[in-house]
């Protein structure tokens, strides 16, 4: 029962869409709404707004991180074993994806990747970082660099940590990642995506409120 209800709050922790509740603080357009109409970073930042997209980069990196660290930090005093704690960075996950105050439309999970992966352990999280910055860096397709490190991410837990139900977490974790960029396999096969730096699909200014003129009265 425990690990169930450390299931539920995990996942309704990677409902909350950073990308959606920055943009709208800030005032700037639906991130679903342009672009590649994923609410995440990238997209944030056609924007134009780099504060934004940093906040939502770090937002969305964190939720993933608070989740399994709460799991690892209060699983002992509830009776959780390792299973519950791959759970719960299941649950997060899926959250992010499917976040339910969101109508489901949630990103491609990211950032939400990395924090959990830094959770889990600081040097698996560090060494997919420094993956996703080595190709995004060579190649500037961030989506590109995003396949390749979720692809490594679960090797890397295999080969350098014991084999266990964390792995197979990973792996999953990775598989939806992957699932969830299959339209940017197809723009990348087909020569189509977009760089890093570009500003196509940059976001549309908001609307600005019309302004009611008065007129002046005449003078007597």
């Amino acid at each position: 029962m425990e690990t169930l209800l450390f299931g539920v709050i995990a996942y309704l922790i990677g409902s909350v869409s950073f990308a959606v509740v920055v943009s709208k603080a800030y005032g700037l357009s639906d991130p679903r709404t342009y672009g590649s109409k994923n609410p995440g970073a990238t997209n944030v930042l056609r924007s134009g707004n780099k504060a934004a997209a940093v906040l939502t980069l770090l937002g969305d990196a964190a939720k993933g991180w608070l989740a399994v660290f709460l799991a690892q930090y209060y699983a002992a005093r509830y009776g959780v074993g390792e299973g519950g704690i791959a759970l719960v960075a299941l649950a997060v996950f899926i959250g992010h994806l499917y976040p339910v105050f969101f109508r489901f439309q949630g990103g491609k999970g990211v950032a939400t990747a990395l924090g959990i992966l830094l959770a889990l352990d600081l040097w698996l999280g560090l060494a997919v970082l420094v993956t996703w910055v080595v190709v995004a860096a060579v190649f500037r397709y961030s989506s590109l660099a995003a396949l390749v490190a979720a692809a490594l991410a679960p090797i890397y837990h295999a080969f350098f940590w014991d084999i266990s139900v964390t792995t197979l977490a990973t792996a999953f974790i990775s598989l939806l990642l992957i699932w969830r960029h299959r339209l940017n396999i197809e723009k990348l096969m087909a020569g189509k995506e977009s760089r890093l730096g570009d500003k196509s699909g940059k976001a549309p200014a908001p609307a600005a409120v019309p302004v009611k003129r008065t007129k002046a009265k005449k003078a007597r």
